[in-house]
Order: structure tokens, then C-alpha cells, then sequence
């Protein structure tokens, strides 16, 4: 007869001990472990070794083409070009985000068999749900299950080139006796569902929770198992969905796609600076637009301040979008090298279209709209303001200048404020340039 037994596992970081800890000693969070049974004398079921085979790197036939389009060009972006067969995804977010519309919409493109496989959904509810995305294929299967080896047994039936898992916190091991959900089932079934797709060339996309912290549910080792970890980011007031990759293995982790929310589903948003910047207020006070660069795309945004007297002891700061922390230096270098008084004023910044930006080429941005705020100076509309603000009150250079004036021009601006060292490098351009040295002269030449 097996003994049975409990250990404690670190929810952040996977750490075990045989007693509750409140710190844990590996990643040093607070209040991380749950309890785990553990089976003594029960061997775990593994799969039968493969013959090990060693190949010359020259020797092995791989190329790019070899990825599977998904026909969303935003996943695609993201992804780096493609699913890549034997990868495993694993793509998290808030409830009701659409991680599960993304999914079946990306097997309903594909022009491969796809398999998609629901704990949480019958295959009725699953139908229902594709009419109202209006999902039509014969290559898109479906099931309903929360067994491992039932699913795989499937896959080995019907051979699919995509496979998704709704949820991984629903799927389980009947030789485990943890219960779905937790740590062990967790992991042991992600490794399993990669050891099928590494040996036979199919990709996996496992859909996870979150917690309330933002962070996928499940034990952090998770994340070092898969090849890729995508967060699907957005407000539920927003419309707007940004998706973004964590980690790639096969791809550029700066790269973002951006969706919009309709009732039949998510739809590309090809040109995401037009739409953010298509409701933006165009003679207001604390009111600029600015570029930043996600992977190898320019985006142009608002940023919007308020600035109003406080009176309390402790004035606000408030950011929706941006870094708290960023925003409380910023304010400073504004206090300290601008001469602006803002310790007696409730300070509220706002990245307008739901969109967070934690590039520092958007620094002059922010200091500007806040100076106009304070100062109630409307900014010329048709300027972009480019910049990082140094704790010295300098403005620094950035990347990807000449990508960030072409995307202005597109637009229709007239005027580009850039640092000054970025101006002898830039090419010629029908664009008016400003170069600027320092955050003084940027506000007084924006409002004289």
C-alpha cells in the first residue's frame, strides 16, 4: 500500500520543502506555498524512451517556411512569423479578455487540421460559440475532456497540426492524485503535452488563468517549460486588445499585435496610431502626441495630463498606462531643472486607448503635457514630441528615429520635436525637425 504525504511547493518559483514556510528562501515571496500530496511507492507513468539520435547541425533541414500561419497577421507578428510545429504556447490573461475567442479564430484559419480541446465548455456551448464568430471549417475538431491520456490518445487518432488546451488548470492525470488545477497536475501535463509535441511535430497552445495579481496561475516553472508565453492585455472599458510576448524562443519579444473587440469576434487593427489617436481632443490643454516603437512597429499616442491644487497634505500622482514610479523622477527633473512648482498639485497621467508604455522615449512627452497642463497652454496638435529626459534635465537619444518621423509624416503631421544628438544622424524629410537639448527649451519653444 502507498503512503501518502504532503509538501509544500512555492507557487512563484516551484520550490519545494516538507513544511510551511511563510518566506520562501529561493525567490523570497511571501505567502507562496500550497500544500501538495505526494504518492510514495506509486511510479509515475512515463513514456517509452526513443532511440537517441545525433545529427550534425549542418545536416538538419529547417527553414522559416516550415512555420504554420495562422492567417491573423497581429498573432502572427507576435509569434515571430508563425506557430512553429513542436513549440508549446502558453497564452494567459484576464477573464473574459478573449483568449479563447483568439484561439478558435486561429484554428479556424489555419489550412491545417486544428484541434481544440475545452474543459470548461461542452461541445454544444463550443458550437454556439463558433456561430457567433461565424467559424466555419471541416479541418476544426472539437472536444470536450479533462483527461490527459484521453486527449492524447486523440491526437495519435486524428494527427492535427494545432492543438489548444482550454484551460491547462482543467486538464489532469488520473495516475496523479492531486487534484486538477494544482501545481503538480499543472506541470506534469504540460510536460507530457510537450514531450508529444517535440516527438511529433504538432503545436500546442495552452490557454491559462491568471491570478489576481496579473500573473499566470500555476507554479512560475510553467513559464520555463513552454516556448512561448503571450499576454493578452486590455481594460474591459476599452475595446482594445494588446497582445504581447513574454518570452519567444522563435521571435522578437518587443513585438505587440493589437485587436479590437467586436461581438463577432476580435479584428485586426493594421494601423494602431490611427486609431488611438482618432479620438484625441485637438485643442486641449495637457494634451500631446508622442511615438514609441513595440518591436519593429512605430506607434503614435496621446498622452494626456491633469494638473490641479491639491488640498490635502499629500497631492495625487495617479498614472493610468505608465510607471508610477517613472512619473514620481519625471516630476522632479521637472521641479529641479524646469522650475516648476508641483508639490502642492494633484498630478493624473493617462495613455490614452488603454495602451501601457514603459519605453523611455515618451519622457519628453510626459513632461510637456504636464507643463501644459499646469501652465493651461494648449501644444500645437500637430506636433510629436520624441525625447527621454535624463535625471539633468537633458534629452537623451532614441532608437529607431527615422521609423518614428516617417510614421508622423504618414499621419499628417507637421512639426517633430527630436533630441538634439538624434537630429545629425536623421534623413531628409518633408517633416518640420526641431532638435532639443534640454527640457527648459523644449517647453519654451512649445510655449512661448
Amino acid at each position: 500500500m502507498s503512503k501518502t504525504k504532503l509538501k509544500y511547493i512555492c507557487s512563484n518559483c516551484g520550490y519545494e520543502s516538507l513544511r510551511w514556510i511563510g518566506k520562501c528562501p529561493e525567490c523570497e515571496s511571501w505567502n507562496s506555498f500550497v500544500e501538495e500530496l505526494v504518492e510514495g511507492g506509486k511510479k509515475k507513468h512515463t513514456a517509452a524512451k526513443s532511440k537517441v539520435t545525433i545529427s550534425r547541425i549542418n545536416e538538419i533541414a529547417a527553414t522559416e517556411d516550415d512555420r504554420i500561419k495562422t492567417n491573423i497577421e497581429e498573432f502572427d507578428r507576435v509569434l515571430g512569423g508563425g506557430l512553429m510545429p513542436g513549440s508549446v504556447i502558453l497564452l494567459g490573461g484576464d477573464p473574459g479578455i478573449g483568449k479563447s475567442t483568439l484561439a478558435m479564430q486561429a484554428c479556424a484559419n489555419l489550412k491545417a487540421p486544428a484541434l481544440y480541446v475545452s474543459g470548461e465548455e461542452s461541445s454544444k456551448q463550443i458550437k454556439l460559440r463558433a456561430e457567433r464568430l461565424k467559424i466555419t471549417s471541416d479541418d476544426f475538431y472539437v472536444m470536450p475532456e479533462t483527461d490527459l491520456r484521453t486527449i492524447l490518445d486523440t491526437i495519435e487518432k486524428i494527427s492535427p497540426s494545432v492543438v489548444v488546451i482550454d484551460s491547462i488548470q482543467t486538464v489532469s492525470l488520473s495516475e496523479l492524485d492531486n487534484s486538477p488545477g494544482t501545481m503538480t497536475q499543472i506541470r506534469e501535463c504540460t510536460v507530457a503535452l510537450m514531450e508529444e509535441a517535440k516527438k511529433k511535430h504538432f503545436c500546442v497552445i495552452v490557454i491559462g488563468h491568471v491570478t489576481k495579481e496579473g500573473l499566470i496561475a500555476g507554479p512560475k516553472v510553467l513559464e520555463h517549460i513552454v516556448d512561448t508565453v503571450i499576454q493578452f492585455e486590455g481594460e474591459h472599458h476599452h475595446s482594445f486588445r494588446i497582445l504581447r510576448a513574454q518570452k519567444n524562443r522563435y521571435g522578437n519579444t518587443n513585438e505587440i499585435g493589437v485587436f479590437e473587440m467586436h461581438e463577432d469576434g476580435l479584428v485586426e487593427v493594421k494601423n494602431p496610431s490611427k486609431l488611438f489617436l482618432s479620438e484625441r481632443e485637438r485643442k486641449t490643454s495637457g494634451s500631446v502626441v508622442t511615438s514609441s516603437i513595440e518591436g519593429t512597429r512605430p506607434i503614435l499616442l496621446e498622452v494626456q495630463a491633469l494638473v490641479t491644487p491639491s488640498n490635502f497634505g499629500n497631492p495625487q500622482r495617479v498614472a493610468t498606462g505608465f510607471d508610477y514610479r517613472r512619473l514620481a523622477i519625471l516630476l522632479a527633473v521637472i521641479e529641479k531643472r524646469a522650475g516648476f512648482r508641483l508639490s502642492a498639485n494633484n498630478v493624473f497621467l493617462n495613455m490614452a486607448g488603454g495602451i501601457r508604455i514603459t519605453e523611455p522615449a515618451i519622457d519628453l512627452a510626459v513632461c510637456c503635457s504636464i507643463a501644459s497642463s499646469l501652465l493651461d497652454k494648449v501644444i500645437d496638435n500637430e506636433t510629436v514630441i520624441i525625447g527621454e529626459v535624463g535625471l539633468g534635465g537633458e534629452v537623451r537619444s532614441v532608437g529607431h528615429i527615422d521609423k518614428r518621423i516617417q510614421e508622423a509624416e504618414k499621419l499628417g503631421f507637421n512639426t517633430v520635436l527630436i533630441p538634439s544628438f538624434n537630429y545629425k544622424s536623421v534623413k531628409d524629410s518633408l517633416i518640420k525637425i526641431i532638435p532639443i537639448e534640454n527640457l527648459a527649451s523644449a517647453i519654451n519653444k512649445l510655449m512661448p
